[in-house]
């Protein structure tokens, strides 16, 4: 492929609580039968880094649907975005405790939200720190007493579109 690049597939909601089950073998084998190359997969809730055309990218949510019969919402960035995020190195000024999680939640689509950046909750629990590129990057204290429901904020605020990680899985998938 004369336009391969390298690129990461997000794949939302697959292997939490026994549903939607995607064993990371069988999307290696999938990816690798829709003609895309030098594939690895993280973890397994879904983070697979892999070779190919833009142009390919655009037909994986239908493949996915086909091959594990289920919808899969998947966000495809290019593997680049994710160097200029730890490049930028998002969370430099946090100070990370046993308490304290770090994530990255990737838009699939334009925000649409009026939210003021940064923003903090209420309880002072949950921040949201910026926005860089189809990217939100938040700050949860889990020490705080009745710690408010950050993934429902981010899916108030920016739709359903998204899909979050940890930062640390950020970092595994920019070694790879």
């Amino acid at each position: 492929m004369s336009d391969s690049q390298k690129f990461v597939a997000l794949l939302r909601g697959i292997n939490v609580g026994g549903n939607k089950k995607v064993p990371m073998a069988d999307l290696r084998a999938a990816f690798e039968k829709w003609g895309f190359t030098n594939i690895k997969t993280l973890l397994a809730s879904g983070n697979v880094v892999f070779q190919g055309s833009e142009k390919a990218t655009k037909e994986i949510e239908s493949h996915l649907e086909k091959t594990f019969g289920f919808e899969i919402s998947t966000i495809i960035i290019p593997f680049k975005n994710i160097e200029k995020i730890v490049a930028n190195d998002p969370f430099k000024d946090i100070e990370v405790t046993k308490n304290i999680r770090l994530y990255v939640t990737f838009l699939k689509d334009k925000p649409s939200s009026k939210l003021t950046i940064p923003y903090t909750s209420d309880d002072q629990s949950f921040t949201i720190l910026k926005k860089m590129e189809g990217a939100i990057f938040s700050v949860l204290d889990v020490d705080k007493k009745g710690t408010v429901d950050a993934m429902k904020i981010l899916e108030e605020e920016f739709g359903k579109n998204i899909t979050t990680r940890n930062y640390n899985t950020v970092l595994k998938i920019s070694k790879t």
